[in-house]
């Protein structure tokens, strides 16, 4: 075979002996499946590995539930850059609805949300969601209330936190998004 001939043929296999690529690795915070609000489904977190977070912790009766509103924005503007924002109820400060019909109806019909919601979980204490012991684990404080924020960079790192009072449309809050997509 000629040198040309062996060169098309490696051309026509799709360079299978170089581009293979490897599989993305789950990080330990995306290691779960969790069911999502008001559904029968469920969502495996290592769907979302390779890319960065923007993790909340949400409740449907507190002073900061308008927050929904600027977290689906964000979710909206930094998407298509690979963001991924997933929200996480809690009752752990008795502000969220006891039942999912209605934590779902403030969040997807009052608020448009359209980012990932899982269901209510503990988050601060007893039986805590996989993804905040994890968080804990790497050195982040639990929440001390709700729409705590955490990001987390696309290998699974904690990179930052924020409390409540930070808005999602805080400076410091998008600057941080911005130097994790950059």
């Amino acid at each position: 075979m000629t040198l040309r001939l062996f060169l098309f043929a490696l051309f026509l296999s799709g360079f299978s002996l170089t581009s293979q690529a490897e599989p993305l690795q789950c990080p330990p915070i995306l290691q779960s499946t969790q069911p999502l609000l008001h559904s029968t489904e469920t969502q495996n977190l290592c769907d979302f590995a390779g890319q960065p977070l923007l993790i909340v912790n949400t409740a449907s009766y507190c002073g900061f539930t308008s927050q929904f509103g600027g977290l689906e924005d964000l979710y909206q503007t930094y998407r298509d850059r690979g963001l991924v924002v997933l929200g996480f109820p809690s009752n752990d400060f008795m502000q969220e609805a006891r039942d999912a019909s209605r934590t779902a109806e403030v969040c997807f019909i009052n608020y448009g949300v359209t980012f990932p919601m899982m269901a209510a979980s503990s988050v601060t204490r007893g039986q805590l969601n996989p993804v905040f012991a994890e968080l804990q684990r790497q050195g982040a404080a639990l929440p001390r209330w709700n729409f705590h924020k955490y990001l987390v960079n696309a290998e699974g790192e904690l990179v930052g936190f924020f409390g409540s009072r930070v808005a999602p449309d805080a400076p410091q809050l998008q600057g941080l998004i911005e130097q994790m997509l950059n």
